[in-house]
């Protein structure tokens, strides 16, 4: 994802209010995990075989045991972190770092590093797809590629997908989906043969970043940066359904469980949006979270939702190379919220 996370902030309390709860919120704060440190973030990783929350925070990888919600290790000089998943079968760890345009492999057990792959430009989401047994590293300027060997971190491909691609997912059957930002779309493309199969026009929702994906009913959740959730029929491209969401969403998570799309709004909410049958969908909730709050992950096992936010300072004064700057983050404060029912 880029890193949209103060971009945002000068106009999210208006957001903020402009979506009113509708319902009493099927999620509440559990826990408020303190990590520190400085920097900021990006995406977040829940391994439920391993039990662990990965943070992608700054220039390392912070990892943290959801038994005891405590931070068990980190990886180190990540610059530019973005990405995070795990191949547990291989015990093996995939990174993107965007600031210098490599893969960091590492180990599960000792979270070193095994190796670094060059990547394309940007690379930014990555997804690990067990069907096929490979992990895609996704160029967040231009759509090149890189496909590795989930098992061996091996480069076998390139995927040319024609756009700045954000959050992907699959459908376990050699079906990979991706949102292209820069284009408003969201595209299929195969597997294996890296092909792309299908491109699906979202206006009039702009700038898709966070997917969700309904494989039982092939319902693409595309969060877009006006404010729109887009729910695209995956097998025929056609619009099902155009939902109103937070501000400066980054995230969508889809749980199979409670029929709840969520979207993590940078503006302090999360958007709960209910799939009563494939044609019909329903905002349930905007529950409050906390500004910078834009990045999500969902425990499969658990059904918790987590998120990480920081507190803000002052923006530093403006230069010629920077009229707009954002505003700072203050040390230490980085943290992670869980929320549940």
């Amino acid at each position: 994802m880029k890193n949209l996370f103060l971009a945002f902030l000068a106009s999210s309390l208006a957001g903020h209010t402009a979506l009113a709860q509708t319902a009493p919120g099927p999620y509440h704060l559990l826990n408020t995990i303190a990590i520190g440190g400085e920097g900021g973030w990006d995406y977040l990783n829940v391994d439920p075989a391993g039990e662990r929350l990965y943070l992608s925070h700054g220039a390392q990888v912070e990892v943290l045991d959801l038994k005891t919600r405590k931070i068990i290790g980190t990886v180190p000089n990540t610059p530019g972190v973005h990405g995070i998943d795990v191949v547990p079968a291989a015990n093996r760890g995939y990174i993107t770092c965007g600031r210098n345009n490599t893969c960091v492999v590492f180990d599960l057990t000792t979270l070193r590093p095994i190796a670094t792959v060059p990547t394309g430009p940007k690379p930014d989401a990555l997804l690990y797809d067990s069907f096929s047994g490979r992990v895609f590293l996704f160029s967040n300027d231009g759509g090149k590629t890189t496909v590795l060997d989930a098992k061996t971190g091996a480069v076998v491909g390139t995927a040319e997908l024609g756009g700045d691609v954000e959050a992907p997912a699959t459908d376990g059957h050699g079906g990979i989906f991706v949102n292209i930002e820069n284009k408003s779309e969201v595209i299929e493309f195969d597997a294996k043969t890296l092909a792309v199969r299908h491109r699906h026009r979202l206006a009039p929702g702009e700038e898709p970043t966070g997917l969700g994906y309904d494989r039982k009913t092939g319902r693409l959740f595309s969060a877009c940066a006006n404010e729109k959730l887009v729910v695209t029929d995956s097998k025929t491209g056609k619009q099902v359904a155009v939902l109103p969401i937070g501000k400066g969403a980054d995230g969508a998570v889809f749980d199979p469980a409670t029929r709840n799309i969520v979207t993590s709004n940078g503006s302090g909410t999360f958007t709960v949006i209910h799939e009563d049958s494939p044609a019909k969908f329903r905002v349930v909730a905007n529950v409050p979270t906390a500004r910078g709050a834009r990045t999500i992950a969902l425990d499969p096992k658990t059904h918790h939702l987590f998120t990480c936010t920081a507190d803000y300072g002052p923006a530093p004064a403006p230069t010629a190379e920077n009229a707009h700057p954002r505003p700072s983050i203050v040390p230490g404060t980085f943290r992670v919220l869980e929320y549940g029912k």
